[in-house]
This record gives structure tokens, sequence and C-alpha cells, in this order.
């Protein structure tokens, strides 16, 4: 089994995170593309707008978009509050699923912040990456991040979505009355409205 871990905010999920998903579940063969918020982001410790509970229930109605797509709870707020790490998150997916060859899924920008990530060099070696062209973040030379020649060989760019969505823009839409229908799956969207979520 092919498997990428797509981790984010997801506040809220929009159709820029499912052309992302499509686009490399195509590109790569994968057989499945599990949609992970993340309870306490290390990079991120303002925290999120919306409560962990409510971007998952988001997400899974997002997911219905594709039989690929699965809602996942691996990066759930730690009972500790301590922080949720990628590396312990892919590391915990390898252990329950041995067999299953790992991609993470990420967009440019946060990729090129990877030396930053907790135990970078170990990420790489958990899982392929695939790292999605984001508008104002060049990817091509990865020689810039210190990868060694095996490191590089375990990235992949996917260029083929030029998608430039930013949540907070959405956010800011939703609260002034915007149903961004455009952006926003129907089933989303209904929750959205019927928890007041974003208001």
């Amino acid at each position: 089994m092919r498997l990428a871990l797509f981790g984010g905010s997801f506040d809220p999920p929009h159709h820029g995170h499912l052309a992302i998903a499509t686009a490399a579940a195509d590109e790569f063969a994968l057989d499945s593309v599990f949609f992970a918020p993340a309870g306490r982001q290390p990079l991120k410790l303002d925290g999120t707008v919306t409560s962990f509970e409510d971007r998952l229930a988001m997400v899974k109605l997002a997911c219905l978009e594709d039989a690929r797509f699965a809602a996942s709870a691996l990066d759930a707020p730690r009972s500790d509050g301590a922080p949720n790490y990628t590396v312990e998150t892919l590391s915990g997916l390898a252990r329950r699923m041995p067999a299953a060859t790992l991609f993470n899924l990420v967009g440019a920008d946060s990729f090129l912040g990877l030396p930053r990530w907790h135990e970078p060099e170990r990420l790489l070696e958990l899982a392929e990456w695939i790292v999605v062209s984001r508008p104002g973040f060049p990817i091509q030379d990865l020689s810039s991040l210190g990868l060694d020649v095996h490191q590089q060989s375990r990235v992949h760019l996917l260029d083929t979505v030029q998608d430039d969505t930013a949540a907070t823009d959405l956010r800011e839409r939703l609260e002034a009355g915007d149903p961004c229908v455009d952006l926003i799956a129907p089933g989303v969207l209904n929750y959205i409205q019927s928890h007041h979520l974003y208001r």
C-alpha cells in the first residue's frame, strides 16, 4: 500500500487541500491520503481558531469527495499538552502499517522550513516526501536545504497544483458573512454554518 500523511491545521479544509491531495494521489499512485489535523503544531504554538474536534469533523466531510481520502486522528492533541511532532506521527504510522510505503505530503512553504522541524534527518528516513509548489516558494534547488544526494532522492516535487488559497483569508470572508461556496465543499460549509464557526 502507498499511503500519504497530509497534516496541517485544516482550519477550515478547503478545495485547495482537496486539489493537492488529488494531484498527489494521481501522480504517485497513492492508495490512501490520510488528512490529519494537527493537535498543536510546534511551529504555530499560538494555536488554531477552532477546536481539534471541529476540524476533524470538517475533514471527515471533506474526505467524502474522494474514496482515496480518509480523516485521521493520528495527530490528536496530546494529553500532556506537548506539541505534535510529524516525526512521531510518521513513526507511529510506520509501526501500525509496516508494509506500507509512506509519503509525507507538504506545501513548499512548509518544506523550506524543514531544518527547523523536529529531527529533520529522521523525517526523511521515515517517509518519502511529496512537496507541492506554492506561489512565491521556489523549490527547484534542494541543495539550499543542505540535503545530501540520498535525502534529495526521497523528495518528489509536485508542480501541477497552483493554489494560493489562504485559510486566514477564508476565515475573514466567513466572518464577514461570505459563505465561500467557491472554495469549501458543501458538507463542510453546512457544518460551519450549523456550528456557527468563524463568527
